[in-house]
């Protein structure tokens, strides 16, 4: 499993998998770690900041992220050159800030219902495991928005084979990252967990290409954008079947698949995994969540839905959102591969063809950057503080080119969702049940994440 504490993660050879062998010479701080018989991870604990620059434009690894492309194919997260330049200028419409307006009723929605479900647990006294629910309210979320779809998810989760298809292709892709035989193909292939692999990248495929077929017959009379808006609020399906370059040429079926799946994957596991642990960390800091509950309530004044303006008027609430996002990341870790040398500050060259990675939990706790870095401080978040700070010093959607295309689609939801939350419930830690943080694709809790809840009194 990778480490946690480090800043810098290198890796410096894979023989079995890319033949790739780093200069012995290389000494800055070094600590090694293996990740299985064949794969040697060095460890800088050196400043980093200018090989981070460098790191952040390469492209994306084949050693992690070829584990989800049977799901996912070839879209925005792992393609690359000219197909990503071009499915990134395509696609940077459908989360332009008109489009994301729309979004706000849909999001409330599906946090409504799973707040309307927590009931049972209020004023009980019995704490309960936060990451399944959250899980399934941003996946109806993300279905309502990427498809304008209303699966009842969260009241029917174990009934629906497409639901119960992403969760399958969610654990069984961790599973095969943390497994080291299963990093063979042959062998995962001929496992019974490769072939619940295949069965669900079947139903997943099955679904999504359904969808398009049947959206793309509700579109032939209507080829412009604006035309569509005017009648109804586009979702993201609309965008990428009508998105045009300057030849006017679109997605293929297979393209447009691929960034659908892309965007169910990238968008439901990892939000709920940052809504969880935002939750959790107001449940261990009531002064702070008391603070935004007031701010809540002032800024919604009554209502019990958020709408797009109510979402800057909540600004200590999106502090405490980043410093719980700067605590507990939910991609733990980000992947390159070097296509050029690059030269450390000493004068030593990292070869191309290396394989690269930080690790985001450990840039987020850096004594170096951030005072006392272990410690819940939302005020780190203060316009005057962040000024200060390097922009890479925090990267919960990672920083450059490739950085998360949809990271103003998950700060409303995470926004929306807390809010909510905190108007109908006040969140108290459970300190007989703290989470076992481990890192997996997101991050996520070997003992689930646990609170207890209690209904807020409506004149508070």
């Amino acid at each position: 499993a990778p480490v946690l504490s480090t800043n810098l993660v290198v890796v410096t050879s894979n023989i079995w998998l890319q033949g790739v062998v780093l200069s012995p010479h290389l000494h800055l701080s070094i600590c090694l770690s293996l990740m299985g018989p064949f794969t040697t991870f060095l460890q800088l604990k050196n400043k980093c900041n200018t090989f981070l620059v460098s790191f952040l434009t390469e492209p994306k690894d084949d050693l992690a992220y070829r584990f989800i492309e049977s799901w996912i194919g070839d879209g925005l997260l792992v393609s690359k050159g000219q197909k990503w330049f071009r499915h990134r200028r395509l696609l940077t419409p459908g989360f332009h800030y008109d489009v994301l307006k729309a979004y706000i009723k849909p999001m409330s929605d599906s946090t409504k219902t799973m707040l309307d479900k927590w009931e049972s647990y209020a004023n009980t006294d019995k704490s309960f495991e936060l990451f399944e629910h959250v899980s399934l309210m941003t996946l109806d979320s993300i279905l309502k928005c990427a498809f304008s779809h209303n699966s009842n998810c969260q009241t029917e989760g174990g009934t629906n084979a497409y639901i119960k298809a992403v969760y399958e292709l969610s654990n069984l892709i961790n599973l095969r990252f943390r497994t080291f035989p299963y990093h063979s193909d042959l062998i995962f292939y001929l496992s019974p967990h490769g072939y619940r692999h295949r069965k669900a990248c079947s139903v997943t495929h099955s679904h999504t290409r359904e969808v398009i077929r049947k959206r793309k017959e509700a579109l032939k009379e209507e080829k412009e954008l604006d035309r569509i808006q005017a009648k109804r609020n586009l979702d993201f399906l609309d965008i990428l079947l009508l998105a045009r370059d300057e030849n006017q040429q679109g997605l293929s079926d297979e393209d447009i698949r691929a960034e659908v799946d892309t965007f169910m994957f990238e968008g439901h596991d990892t939000t709920a995994s940052g809504l969880s642990f935002i939750l959790y960390s107001l449940a261990c800091h009531p002064e702070h969540q008391k603070m935004c509950r007031e701010e809540i309530m002032q800024a919604l004044e009554g209502k019990d839905t958020m709408e797009w303006e109510d979402l800057s008027k909540i600004p200590y609430t999106t502090m405490c959102i980043k410093e719980s996002l700067r605590l507990y990341p939910p991609v733990p870790g980000m992947n390159r591969k070097t296509t050029k040398p690059i030269t450390f500050f000493d004068g030593r060259t990292l070869p191309a063809g290396s394989f690269v990675g930080t690790s985001v939990y450990g840039i987020h706790r850096n004594a170096a950057v951030w005072e006392n870095p272990d410690v819940f401080d939302p005020l780190r978040f203060l316009p005057e503080n962040t000024s200060r700070r390097s922009p890479h010093a925090f990267v919960p959607f990672s920083a450059g080119p490739r950085n998360c295309i949809g990271q103003n689609f998950a700060m409303n939801e995470l926004k929306v969702a807390t809010a909510l939350t905190l108007k109908k419930y006040e969140l108290i830690e459970d300190p007989t049940c703290k989470p076992k943080i481990i890192p997996r694709l997101v991050l996520r809790s070997l003992n689930g994440i646990h609170i207890k809840i209690r209904s807020v009194e409506p004149n508070m």
